[in-house]
């Protein structure tokens, strides 16, 4: 409105005094708005898509993603052990097509935005992750990514990975690996202690493919090979107290892929993935961060075996039809994980209940 002003301004003083000078100020004025016009128009078209699905059928299931990643950002900001200033916007959730979640972070500059920033994170959920809640542990991974750079984790955990690597003796080529595996591996231990083992069951829905494909070793990928991954999580979830589902995911991995020597990981990662797994589990979710007030993630939050008796109940209730009462908003997609597992009700009925529990809320 700004510029519209000034290019009307021009064009009165053009009207007075139709001299070239003044003329071809109006010009640039008018060629200005038009550049902002255009770029105002691709932000909207951006975010035009975003809010319009708020308007559809579609609208309480985004809510109740929304209310999920916002459960997760207090969960993490009243347990640090200093307070910090709080981020906002919180999450926004959307419906994609495709097969895998994304996130943009809060900052970070987009070519759709005409590279400006995005003001708050926005979380990418594909419908048939929506349709299956028990799948929707995805929602949590998404969010541990958008608090680890929140919380300025990105530069120094890739840092204190490397160096812990390095003083346990692991060669230079599986050390720059998981350094580079840093933000997905944080992403999943993160959503692990946020969501509870249904995150883990949601994981392997995602990793378990044929063994060529599981196995495969990127070496430039950012995320672990999914072989390895599952343990990684395996060796957490053991660490939280829940040493009877680790060991019973674990015998489903190994039953499903025996051995992976005949894989492309190379020797240096498989043979020495026993003690880098436990440093770097350990280095993420047990170690002290200035960033977290000092306190470990562990301490910041955390899921023992106590929350899972509060999602069985919950699972109970939703599986029902009632409500689930006032279990944290981020243990309920491990409700529908029990709920489906156990066959408390028809799984298009839990959708229906869950999403139902959420959007009351």
């Amino acid at each position: 409105m700004e510029l519209a002003g000034r290019v009307d301004e021009s064009a009165k003083t053009s009207l007075d005094l139709p001299s070239p000078q003044h003329l071809q100020f109006l010009l640039r004025q008018k060629e200005r708005a038009g550049r902002w016009i255009q770029l105002i128009e691709k932000i909207w078209d951006f975010y035009l898509e975003l809010f319009g699905q708020r308007q559809t059928r579609f609208a309480d299931w985004l809510l109740a993603c929304d209310r999920i990643a916002l459960d997760c950002y207090q969960a993490v900001y009243t347990g640090l052990g200093r307070a910090r200033s709080i981020p906002t916007p919180p999450p926004f959730s959307y419906m994609e097509t495709g097969f895998t979640p994304a996130t943009f972070r809060r900052g970070v500059p987009l070519t759709r935005l005409g590279r400006r920033a995005n003001p708050f994170p926005v979380i990418q959920l594909p419908y048939h992750r929506l349709v299956n809640p028990w799948t929707l542990g995805a929602a949590h991974h998404e969010v541990s990514h958008n608090l680890q750079s929140d919380l300025n984790l990105w530069q120094e955990v890739p840092q204190r990975i490397h160096r812990r690597l390095r003083q346990a003796g692991i060669g230079p080529m599986a050390t720059s690996t998981w350094t580079r595996w840093h933000k997905e591996i944080w992403a999943d231990l993160c959503g692990l202690l946020l969501g509870g083992p249904a995150i883990v069951a949601s994981l392997l829905d995602v990793v378990a493919r044929s063994p060529r494909a599981t196995q495969a070793f990127n070496p430039a990928g950012v995320h672990p090979t999914p072989y390895l991954r599952v343990f990684i999580n395996l060796e957490l979830l053991r660490r939280m107290g829940f040493p009877t589902e680790a060991e019973a995911f674990h015998r489903l991995w190994t039953r499903l892929y025996p051995s992976p020597r005949g894989s492309t990981i190379p020797r240096s990662i498989l043979d020495t993935f026993p003690v880098a797994n436990r440093l770097v589990v350990d280095t993420i979710c047990f170690q002290p961060y200035r960033q977290l007030g000092d306190k470990s993630l562990v301490q910041v939050i955390h899921f023992s075996p106590d929350y899972q008796k509060m999602t069985e109940e919950a699972a109970q209730r939703i599986a029902a039809g009632t409500d689930p009462g006032i279990i944290p908003a981020r243990f309920l997609v491990g409700a529908t994980r029990y709920a489906l597992d156990h066959r408390l009700a028809p799984p298009g009925r839990i959708t229906q209940n869950f999403y139902q529990a959420l959007s009351k809320r």
